[in-house]
């Protein structure tokens, strides 16, 4: 992922003093990418690509191969084209599947249990935390901050998918993509790849909460639908 780093010039006093340590030692007072937390509240001012990403692979979801209509993942001069270029919110993205898919297989066209999705437009107020497993956690929401007015998001909750744009000579797309074990860097970057010259007006993240039933399981089911497949030009 190219250009990870968030600019931070409007943040407030007291949150800088309590990240001291994160800033860049040539006084410019940007927090810098650190191992363990980041606040994520612009983002990147140029385009980014995810040039790859880690498979989640585990229990295959209870579904048919049937209901992965053709046309989801485009590739050569087909990419960037069609109704599944721009994710735009899980309902939306279900809509074009036929009703016999609906009926025969109802649990696809719901997110699991303790999963939720929000959109939010930047900057987003969230503070994220690696986990020791892989992936981030949400660490504390910035008081004032649109995560925070939003209230939606909750200290704890792990970041599950998150939509991405991914830019091939004059075309790109949008996905919701897995990022359950990702790096830190890696989704700042997915993060700030959302960007208005890419018609992108917010950022769509879904996020699991084990408090309300989440099961790990379920999760990596769940997003096994929107892996991109290998011959993808979303894995390279």
């Amino acid at each position: 992922v190219e250009n990870h780093h968030c600019h931070t010039s409007n943040y407030k006093n007291e949150h800088r003093a309590a990240r001291a340590d994160e800033t860049d030692p040539a006084g410019a007072g940007a927090p810098m990418l650190r191992s363990l937390t980041i606040l994520v509240l612009l983002p990147a001012h140029s385009a980014v690509v995810v040039r790859a990403f880690s498979p989640i692979r585990g229990a295959a979801r209870s579904a048919s191969p049937g209901i992965r209509m053709s046309g989801i993942w485009n590739s050569g001069l087909e990419f960037g084209k069609g109704q599944f270029r721009f994710y735009d919110g899980f309902d939306k993205w279900m809509e074009p599947f036929p009703d016999a898919d609906r009926e025969a297989y109802p649990s696809m066209f719901r997110l699991p249990a303790g999963v939720y999705e929000t959109k939010l437009t930047a900057p987003l107020g969230i503070a994220f935390e690696e986990r020791k497993e892989g992936g981030v956690v949400v660490d504390y929401l910035v008081e004032g901050g649109a995560a925070e007015l939003q209230k939606t998001i909750q200290p704890g909750d792990v970041l599950i998918g998150v939509s991405a744009v991914k830019v091939i000579g004059a075309k790109w797309e949008r996905r919701l993509v897995p990022c359950y074990k990702w790096p830190l860097e890696t989704v700042v970057g997915a993060i700030g790849s959302n960007q208005r010259k890419w018609g992108c007006q917010d950022v769509i993240l879904q996020f699991m909460r084990k408090s309300e039933g989440a099961d790990d399981a379920a999760v990596v089911a769940h997003l096994d639908f929107f892996e991109p497949p290998l011959d993808s030009p979303w894995k390279k």
